[in-house]
């Protein structure tokens, strides 16, 4: 059984930073293309950042410099460490996984941005 945990969400400043972590199970995680995704109220789900297995990055335009995805292969877990957080960066962030054409998702941990 497939299982995505995320963790590290809260509540911080405008220009603060958050580091999420994706702890995962039951996946051949080193083969898989993970990434991370983020949906705020009203709006659909959106690609923030993702990797591939052999570590390749990709962003959303409206990352800017301001996040960076890595992976830790020996302990199954994918991180996003996010700085200069902006109101707008208010969403739940969800870890996805895919391994050739399966994809799981995770629960989702909720970040919000506010003074």
């Amino acid at each position: 059984q497939v299982q995505l945990v995320e963790s590290g969400g809260g509540l911080v400043q405008p220009g603060g930073s958050l580091t999420l972590s994706c702890a995962a199970s039951g996946i051949i995680f080193n083969s898989s293309v993970m990434g991370w995704y983020r949906q705020a109220p009203g709006k659909p789900r959106e690609l923030v950042a993702i990797i591939s297995s052999g570590g390749t990055k990709g962003y959303g335009v409206f990352v800017k410099g301001r996040f960076t995805i890595s992976r830790d292969n020996a302990k199954n877990t994918l991180y996003l460490q996010m700085n200069s957080l902006k109101p707008e960066d208010t969403a739940v962030y969800y870890c996805r996984g895919q391994i050739r054409t399966v994809a799981y998702w995770g629960q989702g941990t909720q970040v919000t941005v506010s003074s």
